[in-house]
């Protein structure tokens, strides 16, 4: 992973991700992709939207999105299915965490498993954060669904 710069705005972040590819489709997490970039975009644009709320990412991976949210909701919980993504987050988490202040309650960045129809993960995680949340974001993110061919 390389410590890279984005700027959105005035908003400068720093975090560590790849810069291309994995070939491997379950790790696609581990790169900022076009669509988080245009999110991110529009959001520091609009960051009046974001003042005091609470936010959930789906399909977090690197975490800029959430971590562009944290400088202006009051929580964020960013979410990924992948273990190796999950570690990557958390670490981009602590980088931007404050290092005055570490106590639980001052807390705005959160990181939690989330696979798409896992009830026990939506549940952990309504459990852990029983406020909910004002705004649910996701960017280059899709849901595949197969149905089969029905004929007359």
């Amino acid at each position: 992973y390389q410590l890279t710069n984005f700027t959105f705005g005035s908003q400068d972040i720093q975090l560590f991700c790849l810069q291309s590819a994995s070939t491997d489709f379950d790790l696609t997490g581990q790169l900022v992709w076009p669509g988080a970039m245009l999110l991110n975009d529009y959001l520091s644009k609009n960051v009046e939207m974001l003042q005091g709320c609470t936010a959930i990412e789906l399909g977090s991976g690197v975490g800029i999105t959430g971590i562009l949210c944290s400088r202006f909701c009051c929580k964020v919980v960013m979410t990924d299915h992948n273990e190796e993504v999950l570690k990557i987050l958390n670490k981009n988490i602590e980088l931007h965490s404050c290092s005055n202040n570490t106590s639980p309650s001052s807390r705005r960045l959160f990181a939690e498993k989330l696979e798409w129809g896992n009830s026990d993960q939506i549940k952990d995680i309504l459990e852990n954060h029983p406020g909910g949340f004002d705004l649910i974001l996701g960017a280059d993110i899709y849901i595949l669904m197969t149905c089969p061919l029905i004929y007359p």
